[in-house]
């Protein structure tokens, strides 16, 4: 470990990071702790005194990681926060926060403990009123100041400025830090200058995290967003894109922005989405320059649903059979615990597997071929959460995944080989405070505080199963034509019986005159 450390210090680690605006002193980074006081309670690193929490050390995953990634010692997000701040605030019961200012998700109150409920919906099925609400809200969040994180604007070796002494954090909105931190998750490592930047790393995507990463990733937005409105039910809704077909029913003017009818890959200029503008762009730059992200913003967003004519594959969205046979595949993740994983329910949902778990370098599904579809800047990786169609795509994977948490083992998470940032204990990259894969790997309504509104289809039936059926029904037709047949007959029979006299006419009656016996 301490080997590690000295390579980080000796080959100028490249990649940059977000914190709490009140640590990213000069003597913050020195000291390497990160204990603020929460609001009204002065001198109380993380309210220790009213028992909300304590500071404590930062424990980082050190288990072995999977192969794809072999330059260890060169990334900041190695062993993730500690090339930054190794001391951070442990919250206690309902607290939460970098300083344990807030409450835990779904929770209000001077103590948090009034429990609200966070539900999130269908946006189709949303009112008139609420539609507007919510894309009002995400364009509240586009336009409003993080009030607490800054992002880094130059690598950790330029961290302290020309002088030593100025850092290099620039403010960021609520929804560009939702941007910028999975840029940052899937940025290149730089291995310095006039050498390819290494693109085979990626925190958030192609592991067991990638499930995990996304929850806690809408989980914070969530947050942020209800703090900006003051409304701590606020719940981001879902869009469900497993509807087969070309047509992308959210790409309307009232929701995520209709077509333009002057350029086909635009928005509308009706939508409010229009207007905005992307970050972390320049991919180029960063690769080759060894430049960071800001929060410069730059071209509309591009979007085109369906209109890929190259792939006709990601021309049309999933199919609701699609997420029934998902749900069915009953491992959570296989080795190599990549992007090339069989029967694993983690690379389905992500979309690199067919929809019933085989993998097959060629297929898109799910989640892939939702981001594909729209083609254009949600279906760039790294540029994708500037459409905020992002938002809609998400809760629906992370509902699926909530879905098959509820009906699967949710024990078998991964501890070590994984991708690098995918080992259950790994604290995602690059939030703060620190949280592990494995906090995420939870079923949301008892562990996270909110729940989703929605339904499931149902399973299709296999071939064996129809034949079985059929022969089943078969015989039952058998079984009731022959029980039919037999009351008619017997019914036939008793009719008859009914209309013949019990003696025939060469026997002689009890009241025969003739005789007093009949013989």
């Amino acid at each position: 470990m301490w080997r590690s450390c000295c390579l980080v210090l000796v080959c100028a680690v490249l990649v940059s990071a977000q914190f709490p605006r009140e640590c990213v002193t000069p003597e913050g980074l020195r000291t390497g702790q990160c204990c603020p006081s929460p609001s009204g309670l002065p001198a109380d690193p993380c309210g220790s005194s009213a028992g909300r929490g304590q500071c404590v050390s930062v424990a980082a995953d050190a288990r072995p990681h999977g192969p794809q990634y072999p330059h260890d010692g060169r990334d900041d997000r190695e062993q993730w926060p500690v090339r930054y701040f190794n001391r951070t605030c442990r919250c206690n019961g309902n607290f939460s926060g970098y300083n344990c200012g807030r409450c835990r998700h779904a929770w209000t109150g001077a103590s948090c403990d009034q429990r609200v409920p966070v539900v999130r919906r269908n946006v189709m099925q949303l009112s008139a009123d609420e539609k507007r609400a919510f894309v009002s809200a995400l364009d509240q969040a586009k336009r409003t100041v993080h009030p607490d994180l800054v992002i880094a604007t130059r690598r950790y070796t330029e961290i302290f400025g020309p002088d030593g002494n100025t850092v290099q954090f620039d403010n960021v909105t609520i929804y560009n830090y939702f941007v910028w931190t999975h840029y940052f998750s899937v940025s290149k490592t730089f291995l310095g200058a006039g050498q390819p930047s290494f693109g085979g790393v990626d925190f958030s995507h192609e592991g067991p995290g990638f499930v995990t990463w996304h929850r806690f990733h809408l989980l914070q937005l969530e947050r942020d967003m209800q703090d900006m409105l003051q409304d701590p039910s606020f719940a981001l809704p879902y869009w469900n894109f497993a509807i087969g077909g070309s047509t992308c029913d959210i790409c309307t003017d009232d929701l995520m922005g209709a077509r333009s009818n002057f350029d086909m890959n635009s928005l509308s200029s009706n939508s409010l989405f229009a207007q905005w503008r992307v970050i972390c762009e320049s991919v180029e730059d960063y690769d080759t320059l060894g430049t960071i992200c800001n929060s410069t913003e730059t071209s509309p967003i591009r979007r085109n649903p369906a209109g890929n004519v190259n792939r006709p594959m990601v021309q049309r969205l999933p199919e609701p059979q699609d997420v029934a046979d998902c749900l069915q595949v009953n491992t959570f993740d296989t080795p190599p615990y990549y992007s090339t994983s069989s029967e694993s329910f983690r690379n389905t949902i992500e979309g690199y597997s067919a929809p019933k778990g085989n993998y097959d370098p060629v297929v898109r599904s799910l989640h892939n071929l939702a981001h594909l579809f729209l083609n254009g800047t949600g279906g760039q990786t790294h540029l994708s959460p500037n459409d905020p169609i992002f938002v809609l795509l998400h809760t629906y994977t992370d509902a699926i995944f909530d879905e098959w948490l509820r009906r699967h083992d949710s024990t078998l998470y991964p501890e070590e080989n994984a991708p690098i940032g995918h080992n259950r204990g790994f604290n995602m990259v690059p939030f703060w405070p620190p949280v592990t894969n494995a906090e995420m790997f939870v079923t949301a309504p008892e562990n996270l505080g909110y729940s989703y509104e929605a339904e499931w289809p149902g399973q299709a039936l296999t071939m064996t199963e129809i034949i079985t059926i059929a022969i089943v029904a078969a015989l039952m037709l058998v079984a009731v034509i022959f029980a039919a047949t037999t009351c008619a007959v017997r019914a036939r029979s008793h009719k008859m019986e009914g209309h013949q006299p019990l003696l025939g006419d060469h026997y002689q009656r009890y009241d025969d005159a003739k005789s007093q016996s009949v013989v």
